[in-house]
């Protein structure tokens, strides 16, 4: 099994080094990450400028690896469509994500990015995500996902096309794992933010603007990942990039929009 780990929090974070120890277990590991941090990129691709690519050592993994100076999406797309274009990774993983990336986070996320990128490219992929904490390394969610790994592909559940354009999204609790209580298949919750943009003068008077935020406390639906989150479940949601509205869709059908024109 050829597997292709990628990130948003740079090549040298943690997380990437952490997965890539685990996964190294299951077969041939390719790590081609950002240079540096490029969370809340979404699917930014790089088109007005050139990519750099540089070979580097990763820590002390004897493992093939790139940085690149783009994108996380960049990345999975020139490791396809270039780097890798005579080998074809199986699987694509992104993470471990220092943070969750739960509910409509997940259209912001590089992490989650990047895994979507093989999806259309119709390679399966996973995106897992978990916020380091004080209970915490990222060891035990590297296991979690190598296991999920190799559960698809003994199971063959990536043998049609319909389901190498999902990308499972994984959001691994931030607690001793006496205290997770299990695993449940979620939907995407709702995340919403009291922003804040607090302005600055510049010394020649001009205006500048920091954006922080609180994540609102909304009424989530019981199945969703945020809930399962917050209660100590390891989430795993199923995604995809077809970002149509079919009642929509049908709705407008129906209507003569010939008239319009």
């Amino acid at each position: 099994m050829r597997i292709l780990i990628s990130n948003d929090d740079g090549i040298f974070s943690e997380g990437i080094y952490v997965l890539a120890k685990s996964l190294i277990n299951l077969g041939e590991v390719i790590v081609i990450a950002p240079d540096s941090e490029k969370s809340a990129t979404g699917h930014a691709i790089t088109m007005h400028h050139p990519l750099r690519v540089s070979r580097t050592k990763f820590f002390d993994l004897d493992i093939e690896a790139y940085s690149v100076s783009g994108t996380p999406a960049d990345c999975v797309k020139l490791a396809v469509e270039a780097i890798l274009k005579d080998r074809r990774p199986d699987i694509v993983v992104s993470g471990i994500n220092n943070g969750p990336n739960l509910g409509t986070d997940v259209i912001y996320s590089g992490t989650v990015s990047a895994a979507v990128e093989a999806a259309i490219l119709e390679i399966p992929s996973i995106a897992i995500s978990m916020a380091r904490s004080k209970f915490e390394t990222f060891e035990h969610a590297g296991n979690f996902v190598t296991k999920l790994v190799e559960d698809i592909f003994e199971k063959g559940l990536y043998n049609n096309k319909e389901l190498n354009e999902t990308i499972i999204n994984v959001n691994y609790p931030t607690v001793s794992e006496e205290e997770i209580r299990g695993v449940k298949v979620t939907t995407l919750g709702i995340r919403k933010y009291q922003n804040a943009f607090v302005e600055r003068k510049d010394p020649r008077g001009n205006s500048y603007y920091w954006m922080s935020g609180e994540v609102m406390d909304l009424e989530q639906n019981e199945s969703s990942d945020v809930v399962a989150l917050r209660n100590n479940y390891i989430s795993v949601t199923p995604i995809h990039f077809d970002l149509t509205n079919f009642k929509t869709y049908e709705y407008l059908k129906k209507l003569d929009l010939e008239k319009t024109r």
